[in-house]
This record gives structure tokens, C-alpha cells and sequence, in this order.
């Protein structure tokens, strides 16, 4: 089998690593090229790898831990979607807290799958709004370790690309690219944005075509970075509604992501993200809240129909019963009785300190 390049594309929650990765797959794919995805999480039922097989795209899930943890699942995972794919290109998206990916995941694919895989720069992509408050000496509306987090994931980035630039004037965008590259001198800085394709052809270029992967290792506290993704609850769940009578799905999942959003202003959570896709056959729609202000953003399609899959995702800074509780008692509220519901799966939980099966000490 060919060589195979692959691209890490890393970042903190609410960054839009999966609508980027999509993007980018739908650009290598009109260009002629084979593309497969690796996507990650610590428990199962993720939104992301859903969304993605609704292009009609390969992808392969690594689940219940992140990459740097189980290594030996990751490389299955590459291995599976680069045979299935017979790809020409294998995009890999890590948990958005996870962090140190140069030690863990860059310098191990450089010693040990060097005759197999072309290991791309590690791109961070960094929400502007969060960017600038940690540029700031701010928190970007996250717990202290949950920012020495993100500081970390910059920190060790290649290439820091800053997303969602269509919410920028160009005066402010220039000045956040400036300050980001004199905070961060040794990365390479760019301005990308998913919907408009701003900058997208320049990142491609430059991963697809250099190999200086992981070019500094981090000195990070595993304590801190423990506890920064210790402070998140996270919970994903899928669950099966069912209508007497056909129903516009596309309101209920407005008014179940309108209601998500009041509960945790109202609580004042910070939200990592909340992701909510459903699915009516082919046909879906998608809910995202993000960000220290409590974005909520909806891409519409689920159309009408007497059955509904709903998957959800919630990473916010509470304790795992008390998100479990908001998230329950919003669901049922949404419903309020005029459909019958049936729960496939409901896991909530406080990711466990990170462990990673390779930990480099020098570059390779």
C-alpha cells in the first residue's frame, strides 16, 4: 500500500474541528484525493462521527479514552479507515481537552509508522473570542486549568490556525493574527473559516506538503492538566422519539437547543460545547452551543416524519450528575408528553487523569 499523510487537527471545545476536518475532506475529495477520518471521545454516541457519515464519508471512531491514551486504538483506528478508504490521506480530530500530543501521538507515529505514514504539522484551531482572552491574561470564560489547557494546546501547536474568521472585520482579525504570532513565535499563525473557505487552500498547502511534525515538546503539570479536564462534566446520550402524527422535527430541535441555552445561562455554566444532532434517515439536523458566551448555532434539514434519533453531547463545567440532571430535565420539558421516548444510551462522566501509553522525552 502507498504512503499515507496524515493530519492531526487539535483544539479546545467549541473550536469547530469537525465542520473544518469536513470541509477540508470535501476539498481533498473534489481534488481527486482519498481521504479518511479518525475521530475520538471518551465514551461512545458521538455527534461528530455521525455528521461525518452523513457526507458519505470514511470514518473511523476511537472511544472511552483519548488517543494519547490508547495509542495501539488510535493506529487500529488509522489502519481501518486508510484500508477501508484506501486513502491517500487520513484526518484525525483529538478530544478538545486533550492536550501534550507531540509527546504522545506525533513523536511515536515518527518512530514507529515512519515507512508507512507522512506526519503533517499539528494544527491547533483556536475560537477568536477564547484566543484573544487567553492572549489577555483571561480565562476565555473556562476554568483556570481548563485555560492552561488551551495555553498548552497553543503552546505546542506547529501551525495555530484561528477559526470562524467570517466573525472578524479585517482590521481585528489582523491585529489577533499579530498578537497570537508574538505570543506564540515559534508557530506558524493563519486565519481559516470552514463556511466561507477563507484561508483553507494555504493550510492544505502547507500540511500536504511539509513533514516538520511536532518540533517542540511540552513542559506541562499532568496535575493541572488532570484537573482541567476533571472540572468538565461530560455526557453523551441517543435517544429514539416516536409521533403520533408526522412532526416537523426541525422545531423541536430548535426549541430543545433554545432551552439548553437558557438552563446553563441561567446557571451561568461555562459550556465546552453541547452537540446535538437529528436524524430522520438521511435527512438530520445539527445544534451546537459553544463558547463562554453560549453561541447557539443550527444547521437545519431533519424534515418530517413520525420517528426521530436524537444523539447529544454536553461538555460543561459542572459535576457529571448535575449536567446528567439539566440535560434530563430539559429533554423531558421538551417533550412534554406528545411523543413516547425510548433511551438506546445515556453515559455521563469525569474524564479519569490522563495516562498515555507513549510519552516522549526528545523529538525524533
Amino acid at each position: 500500500m502507498n504512503r499515507t499523510r496524515i493530519i492531526l487537527v487539535g483544539g479546545f471545545l467549541g473550536a469547530g474541528k469537525t465542520t473544518f476536518i469536513w470541509k477540508v475532506a470535501e476539498r481533498l475529495i473534489a481534488g481527486g484525493k482519498r481521504v479518511g477520518l479518525v475521530t475520538n471521545d471518551q465514551a461512545p454516541e458521538l455527534v461528530d462521527s455521525e455528521l461525518l457519515r452523513h457526507q458519505q464519508l470514511s470514518v473511523s471512531e476511537v472511544a472511552g479514552s483519548c488517543f494519547c491514551c490508547n495509542f495501539n486504538g488510535f493506529t487500529d483506528a488509522v489502519k481501518t479507515v486508510r484500508q477501508e478508504a484506501k486513502a491517500d490521506i487520513v484526518m484525525a480530530e483529538p478530544v478538545g481537552s486533550c492536550a501534550d500530543l507531540s509527546a504522545t501521538i506525533l513523536q511515536p507515529l515518527k518512530k514507529y509508522w515512519n515507512t508507512e505514514l507522512d506526519v503533517s504539522p499539528l494544527t491547533v484551531l483556536a475560537d477568536p473570542s477564547r484566543l484573544e482572552s487567553i492572549l489577555h491574561a483571561g480565562r476565555g470564560g473556562l476554568h483556570e486549568d481548563a485555560a492552561y489547557i488551551f495555553g498548552k494546546q497553543l503552546e505546542e501547536a506547529d501551525i495555530i490556525a484561528i477559526t470562524k474568521t467570517d466573525t472578524l472585520s479585517p482590521e481585528h482579525l489582523a491585529q489577533l493574527k499579530a498578537e497570537t504570532k508574538a505570543a506564540f513565535p515559534k508557530s506558524s499563525v493563519m486565519a481559516v473559516c470552514a463556511l466561507s473557505g477563507e484561508g483553507m487552500e494555504e493550510w492544505l498547502t502547507e500540511v500536504t506538503t511539509k513533514t516538520e511534525a511536532g518540533t517542540r515538546l511540552l513542559d506541562i503539570d499532568y496535575d493541572r492538566y488532570a484537573h482541567g479536564e476533571a472540572v468538565l462534566g461530560w455526557l453523551n446520550g441517543t435517544v429514539n422519539l416516536s409521533s403520533p402524527q408526522p412532526e416537523e422535527w426541525d422545531g423541536f430541535l430548535n426549541t430543545l437547543m433554545l432551552q439548553l441555552k437558557d438552563v446553563f445561562e441561567r446557571e451561568a455554566l461555562p459550556v465546552g460545547h453541547v452537540k446535538v444532532i437529528a436524524e430522520n434517515g438521511k435527512h438530520y439536523s445539527i445544534g451546537n452551543i459553544t463558547g463562554a458566551d453560549r453561541m447557539l448555532t443550527l444547521r437545519e434539514g431533519a424534515g418530517k416524519s413520525t420517528n426521530l434519533r436524537l444523539i447529544i453531547n454536553a461538555r460543561v463545567e459542572c459535576s457529571p450528575e448535575h449536567l446528567d440532571h439539566l440535560v434530563r430535565d430539559t429533554l423531558i420539558h421538551s417533550i412534554d408528553g406528545r411523543y413516547n421516548d425510548k433511551v438506546d444510551a445515556w453515559r455521563y462522566l469525569q474524564p479519569g487523569r490522563p495516562n498515555p501509553t507513549h510519552r516522549f522525552d526528545s523529538v525524533v
